[in-house]
């Protein structure tokens, strides 16, 4: 496959290039909603933060909020832009042959140039707190990755089973809003951790939840973003271990689905 896709990577760039333009081409503050987005989920928490209390470990709350955003919007849209991609493509998919994996991966591309516009709104947001970047931070590349290979383990499949039953893009935004909340998002890992490890909040249950908790790849890839960024610290492997086997576990059957029905996308779409 990667040998293959190399052919094609001008088409991969024409195509990211195509979708951001068309997004924000007519769109009155154009690529300005990028930033906007994130930043009024961050202000929206910071509101649900003042009502019922947070402990944000001394981070700033806001750094943290944006931080976990910044990886929950590029695996959330890479997913959700790589279901529908297939569909959205038909007049493509129809006229010409390339191998139909180019579509979630432009999603991936066009996701990966919006989240480096947030980064360096994130990297302002440090140096306004005082939040001074350390060798950590090499880590971003390494967990952009992963969260776009997670996302990939969801759109390589659900784009091939959209085809033919479209309610799985119709059901996905609900789907990934209730992932959301089972991510450490709103709130931070440390405090599940403290919850869970610590007190032992659900008795004989916490270690298995816990455990259940981060196998999520959310949750893990989240927690080391933050880790790395706000806190020079090393990403806890601990936490992002099962997340990562069920991703790579997930992601092999995905793809074998989306080859296997590769062949009758142009006949059903």
């Amino acid at each position: 496959m990667p040998t293959q896709l190399l052919q094609y990577r001008e088409l991969i760039l024409a195509l990211a290039v195509k979708n951001i333009t068309l997004r924000y081409k007519q769109a009155y503050f154009g690529v300005a909603w990028v930033i906007l987005q994130p930043l009024m989920m961050m202000g929206i928490f910071m509101l649900v933060r003042a009502f019922i209390g947070i402990d944000s470990g001394g981070t700033p709350y806001p750094a943290l909020a944006f931080a976990a955003l910044l990886v929950w919007k590029l695996f959330q849209d890479t997913a959700s832009d790589g279901v529908n991609s297939i569909v959205g493509n038909a007049h493509l998919i129809r006229k010409i042959y390339f191998p139909r994996e180019v579509f979630p991966l432009t999603a991936a591309v066009t996701k990966v140039v919006e989240f480096g516009i947030n980064f360096a709104v994130l990297l302002g947001l440090m140096a306004w707190y005082g939040l001074v970047p350390t060798a950590q931070i090499l880590w971003v590349p390494v967990l952009m990755l992963y969260a776009v290979v997670a996302a990939w383990a969801i759109a390589f499949a659900g784009s091939a089973i959209n085809v033919q039953y479209r309610d799985v893009g119709a059901a996905l935004p609900t789907l990934l809003a209730l992932l959301m909340y089972a991510s450490p998002i709103i709130y931070p890992m440390q405090l599940v951790r403290q919850r869970l490890i610590e007190q032992q909040a659900a008795g004989d249950w916490s270690d298995a939840l816990f455990l259940l908790f981060t196998a999520n790849p959310v949750a893990g890839m989240v927690d080391a973003f933050q880790r790395v960024t706000l806190m020079g610290l090393p990403p806890d492997m601990s936490v992002i271990w099962p997340g990562l086997v069920v991703t790579l576990v997930a992601l092999v059957p995905s793809y074998w689905l989306f080859k296997r029905a590769e062949a009758r996308f142009a006949d059903l779409i």
